[in-house]
Formats: C-alpha cells, sequence, structure tokens
C-alpha cells in the first residue's frame, strides 16, 4: 500500500529518513557525487536557513508500507511570486524509484498543498537558494556531477515528468572546455587588450581570503544585480546575500575568484572551484578531520576547474566586460594547473554568454531541464 507522509522536520528521525533515501538511492552510482548530510538537514531548519524568513514549504516521504519509495520538498518562495507577479510553487529534492505511480502520489500531494494556498503552477527542480542547483538532467547522464553544484538523476526521471504532464520552462546548459579548444579568437583578444587599455575595466585579483573577505560586501550587491534578466532572478534579501556569500567564501580559492569593475565600482565576477568530486565520492557526503586533509589534496591534484557564476550586469553587456571575462577563463586553462573544465549551469536566457562561449571553442555537455505544470 502506497502513503504519503508529511515530515516533521522538528524529528530527527524523519529528517533523516528523509535525506538518507537519496543516498540509498543512488548508492553505487558512479556519476553521482553525495552532497553533504548538513546541506541537505539545513534546508530543512526553519530556524537557521534564511530562506524560511520569507517563504515556506513542506517535506514529503512515499512510503510503500515501511520502505521509503520517493521523497519531494515543495516550497512557496513569496518574494519570487511577488517580483514576476504570478503564483508558482516550486519543488526540490524530488527523488523516486523507477514508480510512476509513486511520482504521481507525490505530485497529487504537492498539488494539493500548492492548491490550498492559492497557488496555480509548480516549477521546478529549483531549490532554496543560488547554489542549489537547477534542473532535472536530461542529457549528458555518462558524466560525472560537477560536485554538489548541480544535481545528477538517473534517466528515467524526464520520462516521469513528461507522463506527469510536466512540460519545458526553461533549459540550464553545462559545457566543456580544455586546453586545446578552448582558444579565443584574435577579434576577442584584441577587445580585451583595447578594454584594459581604456583604464576604466580593470581585472580584481586576489592572492588571499583576507583580500576576498575585504570585497565581499561589493560581490554580495553586484551578484544580486547580475542576474536581473534571467529566468531565475528575484531580489535576495541581505541574509540572503551572505549566504550566499558565506558559502563561496567557505570554499573559494582566492586564485581563481575574478572581479571585473568599473570605475571601481564591481561589474562582473568570475567563480572557479577545483573540481573535488572524487573526494566528495570518497567522504560519502560526511565532513571529518580525515575529509578535510582529503579535499585539500585533491584541490592540489584535479587537473579540472568548475566555472560556476559568470556575470556581468546588464547594463556593461557590450562593453567589454563579458569579454575580460572569458579571457580570464582562457587564463585558467594556459597558466595553471588545470587542462579542462566546466562551464556550469548556464542559463538558456544568457543568450549572449552561451553564444560567446561556444564561438570560443566549448563543447555543450550536460542539460538540465526546469519543469512546469499547470495546477
Amino acid at each position: 500500500m502506497l502513503t504519503i507522509q508529511q515530515v516533521d522536520t522538528r524529528s530527527r528521525v524523519q529528517v533523516h529518513r528523509f535525506i538518507q533515501f537519496h543516498y540509498d538511492l543512488y548508492r553505487g552510482t558512479p556519476q553521482w557525487v553525495p552532497p553533504f548530510y548538513s546541506d541537505i538537514r539545513l534546508m530543512l531548519d526553519r530556524e537557521k536557513h534564511p530562506f524560511y524568513e520569507h517563504s515556506d514549504g513542506d517535506f514529503f516521504l512515499a512510503l510503500r508500507g515501511k520502505e521509503v519509495v520517493g521523497r519531494i520538498a515543495i516550497l512557496e518562495n513569496r518574494p519570487f511570486n511577488e517580483y514576476h507577479q504570478c503564483k508558482k510553487a516550486q519543488f526540490y529534492l524530488f527523488d523516486c524509484i523507477n514508480d510512476l505511480e509513486v511520482a504521481r502520489a507525490l505530485f497529487d500531494r504537492a498539488a494539493e498543498w500548492c492548491k490550498a494556498r492559492g497557488l496555480t503552477e509548480i516549477v521546478g527542480p529549483k531549490g532554496l537558494s543560488a547554489f542549489d542547483g537547477y534542473g532535472i538532467q536530461v542529457e549528458g547522464f555518462e558524466h560525472r556531477q560537477m560536485m554538489t553544484m548541480m544535481n545528477y538523476n538517473f534517466d528515467y526521471y524526464p520520462k516521469l515528468m513528461e507522463a506527469l504532464g510536466f512540460e519545458k520552462e526553461v533549459d540550464f546548459v553545462s559545457a566543456y572546455i580544455n586546453r586545446e579548444n578552448f582558444q579565443l579568437p584574435d577579434k576577442m583578444r584584441e577587445v580585451a587588450r583595447r578594454v584594459i587599455e581604456r583604464g576604466k575595466f580593470k581585472v580584481v585579483n586576489f592572492r588571499n581570503k583576507k583580500e576576498l573577505v575585504a570585497w565581499a560586501p561589493k560581490i554580495g550587491e553586484a551578484y544580486n544585480k547580475a542576474f536581473v534578466n534571467n529566468w531565475e532572478y528575484y531580489p535576495l534579501s541581505p541574509r540572503e546575500v551572505k549566504f550566499v556569500l558565506d558559502n563561496l567564501l567557505m570554499v573559494a580559492v582566492p586564485e581563481l575568484i575574478k572581479i571585473i569593475t568599473y570605475n571601481d565600482d564591481v561589474v562582473g565576477f568570475l567563480f572557479g572551484f577545483p573540481d573535488i568530486s572524487a573526494a566528495l565520492q570518497r567522504q560519502g557526503g560526511r565532513i571529518t578531520p580525515w575529509g578535510l586533509v582529503d579535499f585539500m589534496l585533491e584541490m592540489k591534484r584535479t587537473k579540472f576547474i568548475s566555472l560556476n557564476g559568470v556575470g556581468v550586469l546588464p547594463e556593461y553587456h557590450g562593453r567589454g566586460g563579458n569579454v575580460l571575462l572569458y579571457a580570464e577563463m582562457a587564463k585558467f586553462l594556459e597558466n595553471s594547473q588545470f587542462t579542462e573544465g566546466e562551464l556550469t549551469q548556464m542559463a538558456e536566457t544568457a543568450v549572449q554568454i552561451r553564444k560567446d562561449i561556444l564561438v570560443a571553442g566549448s563543447k555543450p555537455w550536460k542539460n538540465h531541464r526546469v519543469y512546469h505544470k499547470v495546477l
């Protein structure tokens, strides 16, 4: 008998059961990178996660007898709905065995939750913060997940979504680059040289975290403005900006963070992260003293870099800021330990950046699709 149970987020046992299902389902899958237990636990903590300052959500398990066979989070992001003048709910943390009955029961319960709140559409997967990754993977299943910056799922997930009547909302493409093929055209290099020569645009480099911390408020302000034309945008609260920055500073390698300024104001940024997916897989979602050592060692030996967080304020598009970012990407591959990398989850609404990156020699290799359904 199939039942749907709401998770009491005050119960450690129920929260653990909700989290553990994901690890049990994907155990032994070589492309899957386990998230940290603590990160997922934080999503269910109404006292600590900044999302709950302005919004609400609930979590549900699908049980067949006593066995967990699926889960889902259903969320109402009120600032997003206010900004876009809509009544959307978003789902996240959807995992399910390959069984349409289970998936249907979870989404039927999610629909009831939405209707009780006057919400008219479900969109997702979309998480509680900008660091949670978007979409259900629909292409590139053979490639390993990029750390915890995106989701990995089995190839039957898109089929379940389509069978339930969900349609595409927006795609997030991740592109592969390597030292041999990622070459900026001479025209781009010349534009980058001239932009720097004029002196208004500058590239800010960092030598240590102290320097990076000093720039954090300006970076946060620019981050909140850079994606204003993107599908996922809504104005972040001060605590959400701090949450994003704290997460960034925790894992940042200062030398791989680049800031673009115009007359000393931050107008663009490029965040690079050494790919430590192999160490994350070895540690299995746990943070231990040995695990921290393993992460540090993997940072030193990996040849793969993730470029996740590439943006220029809209008013500076076409004025040289974008080209400076591409030039910095090329430098990562030309003058560092990294021989290959990934541009992680670029929204298809970021038309110009995606076009430029393809011209420079990147190759799309993963696609994550955000789905929607009118209730």
